[in-house]
């Protein structure tokens, strides 16, 4: 057997059947066998493997075991002369495995290979070819001098940047994503160390293999799709201290003792500084428009209050201004929040009606205050007028400069081009229509070069034409009738784009892409998570604080309706701290396939919205859904009274 396939998968479902429709397609032209080793998937993974590839070798770890375990676990039992350790999010061509294995029996020195691998955008991944990181070029990698002078061959080395990216090359480290590696080596170097739990497994195999003896080489003569930060999200804190704390188990076992310390102490200072940066990033892109709000609503209402006295000419305490208009504009700016005026996308019905709420708790609270405190109820009311005032220009400033982020309304509606035969570009659209992307236009190409029906605007060789004229947005392209080839040498060939793309697996109701290296691939499937938008989540969070509260506070006059008292309190205590709701998900004994939004675990379960003691778990699954996709507060509200008694379960 020529070729051995060793895909780990941790929840990434639909990736996988994609990636695995692309690999028995490459698997035509070669002898081989494919091994998908799960670690502990709940998102249906087993289940689509079991019903859709049943000649797939599938290995189910009960606990998730790490990426350098999963793979040995394979590779211990690989039959293949080559073994190919392949990500779940990828795509291969259909003639990849011919040629690498082709080169491979060509070059009997060659103890590894890497191909060329562009993100879901069609852009080139830096990471196809690697130099080994050495303290020096990690140095230059860490604080940016690579990125600067990517053609230095000083300090491009970390991604080997001053090397063509379309020749064949000699390489010191191979990507995760794709290596391929000689049995032969692999019996001689061992497999991947088990002390990496994920990362850093490559590059510590691809530099034993080339102490062995072997070398490591760049393929670019064929190419695969890595929709890279699937498994885990790249831009995370959490990747950081992983990531690096990686390498510094790399240089304590290859580098020397000093160059070990010198490597350790660069990688703790990046670990530090990286993970600072992205926590600092995150709290300027949550806090600058909130705090900017805050200051400048202030300021208007001291300018207000000045005017006002101007005009009256009366006095105000200083005071009383100093400590009254800053609660004021706290009472106005929670309103905001409370309402969802700082919720995406942007409403501007939600910011005009929490001027409105924040005015009239203002006047309650107003109306309470002793003659001492009260100042003027005119500069709360021209207050609230500004407020209001506020909120609708800076939202609509907001909308025309500040980009998608801060659309009103959310994202604008996009126009597509899907690529396939009629039959499945029908199928395909009806798809897109039934899921929660925003469509202004959808217009068919033939995915051939004959434009064989009045419904197709034009022929593939016109796709870029057809960009153009049509202003297209996304492109999508129909696997059932285009090879992964061609896809990627037309995402390849619009390179630097502002397109999206997506692909749509044949006989499936989803659609994947990716729109940043950096983030987790986009996947459209049905809207269902309705439970987990901004408002929902915070209206259900209230409706629990709330009733827990309140029954707790009232629970001396009726506790001895339950049972279980001991129980009732613990779970009212649970609520109200956050680790438990009144409402949640009914359990299941299978892995559902359909990746319902996270949520609170319930006191109560969402199967009580039917009067049904026996339903199998098809019937709570779909409930499940029902729940997710059409859940309000009313509806907890309805569960939580109707089934009262049940609070102590």
């Amino acid at each position: 057997m020529k070729l051995s396939v060793i895909i780990v998968n941790y929840n990434v479902e639909f990736f996988l059947e994609q990636c695995l429709n692309s690999v028995y397609a490459a698997l035509k032209h070669v002898e081989g066998e494919v091994f998908v080793v799960d670690n502990n998937s709940i998102d249906g993974s087993l289940a689509m493997v079991a019903d859709k590839f049943p000649q797939v070798t599938l290995i189910a770890n009960k606990d998730n075991v790490g990426f350098s375990k999963a793979n040995n676990q394979a590779l211990r039992i690989a039959k293949g002369d080559y073994h190919l350790l392949l990500n779940p999010d990828t795509i291969v061509e259909e003639d990849t495995f011919l040629k690498v294995v082709g080169f491979m029996d060509a070059h009997a020195d060659a103890g590894g290979l890497g191909v060329k691998m562009i993100d879901g955008k069609g852009n080139f991944l830096p990471e196809s070819k690697r130099g080994l990181p050495t303290p020096r070029d990690a140095f230059y990698k860490i604080f940016g001098l690579s990125r600067l002078f990517p053609r230095s061959k000083r300090f491009g080395r970390y991604h080997l940047s001053y090397l063509d990216k379309d020749q064949q090359h000699e390489i010191e480290i191979l990507s995760g994503a794709f290596m391929l590696m000689r049995k032969e080596a692999l019996d001689k170097v061992g497999l991947l160390d088990e002390a990496f739990f994920m990362y850093g497994e490559d590059i510590d195999l691809s530099y034993r293999i080339v102490l062995g003896g072997y070398k490591n080489y760049y393929f670019p003569d064929t190419r695969i799709i890595h929709y890279k930060g699937e498994s885990t999200k790249k831009s995370s804190v959490n990747y950081v201290f992983v990531f690096y704390n990686a390498m510094i188990i790399f240089a304590k076992k290859h580098f020397s003792s000093k160059n070990a310390r010198i490597y350790s102490f660069l990688i703790n200072l990046a670990i530090y500084f990286r993970a600072s940066v992205a926590l600092l990033n995150r709290a300027v892109k949550r806090l600058t428009i909130p705090l900017l709000d805050y200051v400048i609503l202030l300021t208007g209402l001291f300018l207000i209050a000045w005017q006002y006295q101007q005009m009256e000419e009366i006095i105000i305490p200083q005071d009383l201004l100093n400590n009254g208009l800053p609660i004021y504009t706290l009472v106005w700016f929670l309103s905001q929040i409370f309402t969802g005026g700082y919720d995406k996308p942007l409403q501007l019905v939600k910011n005009a009606f929490g001027a409105l709420v924040g005015t009239g708790i203002i006047l309650m609270i107003y109306a309470l205050l002793s003659k001492e405190y009260q100042f003027s109820r005119l500069i709360i009311l021209i207050g609230g007028a500004w407020i209001l005032v506020y909120y609708l220009l800076s939202r609509l400033a907001l909308h025309f400069l500040g980009g998608e982020t801060y659309r009103i309304g959310g994202s604008k509606n996009k126009r597509f081009v899907i690529v396939g035969d009629l039959e499945e570009v029908e199928r395909v659209s009806e798809l897109l229509r039934q899921t929660k992307s925003k469509v202004q236009s959808v217009v068919y190409l033939s995915h051939t070069d004959a434009k064989t029906d009045d419904s197709f605007v034009g022929t593939l060789n016109q796709l870029d034409q057809v960009i153009d004229i049509q202003k297209i947005d996304e492109v999508i392209f129909c696997a059932k009738n285009m090879s992964a080839a061609t896809i990627i040498s037309k995402m390849s060939e619009l390179e630097g784009s502002k397109l999206d793309f997506k692909i749509a697996q044949p006989e499936t109701s989803f659609l994947i892409g990716s729109n940043s290296i950096d983030s987790q691939g986009d996947l459209y499937v049905m809207d269902i998570n309705k439970i987990n938008k901004p408002a929902n989540r915070r209206n259900k969070r209230m409706v629990d604080v709330l009733l827990s509260f309140v029954f707790l506070l009232l629970s001396p006059f009726y506790i001895w309706v339950f049972t279980y008292k001991k129980k009732f309190y613990s779970n009212l205590l649970a609520v109200l701290t956050g680790r438990l709701s009144f409402v949640g998900y009914a359990a299941i004994h299978h892995s559902s396939n359909l990746k319902l939004p996270k949520i609170k675990r319930g006191i109560l379960p969402a199967s009580l919205m039917v009067e049904n003691a026996n339903l199998d778990d098809d019937s709570i699954s779909r409930l499940n859904l029902i729940y997710a996709k059409n859940h309000s507060y009313l509806m907890d509200l309805k569960l939580i009274f109707k089934h009262f008694k049940q609070l102590d379960r």
